[in-house]
């Protein structure tokens, strides 16, 4: 009998290291939906880590006061986060069934866990002080490095400090991992650039790329909440959180927080 030629791998999977990729699923029962679970988690990860990518690269576009190469970044982050929002629509053809059938496998296995994740709202802004400590103390090497830079949102207020805007002091000068806390006089330069657009093209351009990004991530949590409610009811989240009540809870934050609150004087 002849034997069959030994296996070689095509160079984009050498290239991209696609055969280990799918190694990397290993489910643990066998339930049907267990599979899907573990590769749409592990997709969601990857875009977590694409979408940091480019708010890293808009950030330091900031620092050399580029506006056009920020905005540009930021919208190739918005159009990875339109994937990130549509990921949940797998999840959603698992019925409750099938889900309760493998949750238990799952331990204390929860998706807030994720480094990356947690990395990417360091990144946007979002970088409460106990958080910030357990990542200083025991977290992910890509946390700590994150929080020795300034976050997203405290690149844009330096660019427009050095623009000439009436960016308070406090909020340029402090420490990169302490969180922006809003502040009517951040909220009044927004304003402005409002009023006059005109007068402000790039800040305006800024602005609206600044905040898609946020309303793209508003609407991950919030779709997130729906998949969560139509999973598990009111249970109880795995890994000891609160299940829908903590996330509808997290659904009231706002990234970029006067980038919102300036609309209603308008």
């Amino acid at each position: 009998m002849t034997r069959a030629p030994e296996y070689v791998a095509p160079e984009y999977v050498t290239y991209a290291h696609m055969d280990e990729l799918h190694e990397l699923q290993v489910p643990r029962s066998e339930a049907r939906g267990e599979l899907n679970f573990i590769l749409i988690s592990h997709v969601k990860e990857l875009l977590f880590r694409a979408v940091i990518d480019d708010l890293d690269t808009a950030r330091r576009a900031l620092v050399r006061d580029d506006v056009a190469d920020t905005c540009l970044a930021l919208a190739r982050a918005t159009r990875t986060q339109r994937v990130l929002v549509a990921c949940w629509e797998s999840m959603n053809g698992m019925s409750v069934d099938e889900f309760v059938a493998f949750r238990e496998v799952l331990n204390d296995a929860s998706g807030t866990q994720s480094f990356a994740y947690r990395a990417l709202e360091f990144v946007m802004g979002n970088r409460p002080q106990r958080q910030v400590e357990a990542a200083f103390r025991d977290g992910h090497a890509m946390l700590r490095a994150e929080l020795l830079e300034p976050s997203l949102y405290d690149a844009v207020l330096q660019h427009l400090a050095r623009q000439g805007f009436s960016v308070p002091t406090e909020c340029v000068e402090k420490p990169s991992a302490q969180q922006h806390e809003s502040h009517p006089l951040v909220e009044d330069v927004w304003l402005e650039i409002y009023r006059h657009p005109d007068r402000h093209p790039d800040a305006h351009r800024l602005a609206e790329a600044l905040l898609e990004v946020a309303y793209q991530f508003s609407h991950w949590r919030a779709t997130h909440l729906l998949v969560v409610e139509r999973m598990l009811g009111g249970k109880s989240g795995t890994a000891g959180t609160d299940g829908a009540p903590w996330l509808r809870a997290i659904n009231e934050h706002r990234f970029f927080p006067e980038l919102w609150t300036f609309r209603t004087r308008l």
